[in-house]
């Protein structure tokens, strides 16, 4: 069964997460530096089997985006370019650095492992993949 695949692109890092193939649950997957992002992808989507892809959108409190968003936008026409089969969705991505620090504090990471950026960016990606499930969920 197929999966969802969740970026959070960041300028310097980009947080990556998944679903289980019941697309279920959503676990952070890895994070990448973003120069390496689209080689990334070309092999990961070359070996699993995934259906749709998540961007997080970038929105402002006031609902404006963000500067970084004509940067995601140009990822995204590539990935349905290169990769017609795959649907591409977006999702709110605002406050998901703070959950993800909140997480990681209430699930007792310690403070050394908190600063390690790279584990902000793929739980924060998992948030934003989450959300997306959570918006279908029938619960």
């Amino acid at each position: 069964m197929s999966r969802v695949l969740a970026i959070d692109y960041g300028e310097k890092r980009t947080g990556i997460a998944v679903t289980d193939s019941l697309k279920i649950i959503a676990s952070a997957l890895t994070t990448i530096d973003t120069a390496t992002l689209w080689e990334f992808l070309q092999a990961y989507l070359a070996k699993e089997d995934v259906d749709t892809i998540v961007l997080g959108l970038p929105l402002r409190l006031n609902n404006e985006l963000s500067a970084i968003e004509p940067i995601i936008q140009k990822l995204q026409r590539k990935i349905v370019h290169n990769f017609p089969q795959i649907k591409v969705e977006r999702q709110d991505e605002r406050f998901t650095s703070k959950l993800a620090l909140s997480a990681m504090i209430t699930g007792g990471m310690k403070k050394k492992d908190r600063k390690i950026k790279g584990n902000l960016d793929k739980i924060s990606a998992t948030i934003i993949l989450q959300d997306y499930l959570d918006r279908f969920s029938s619960f």
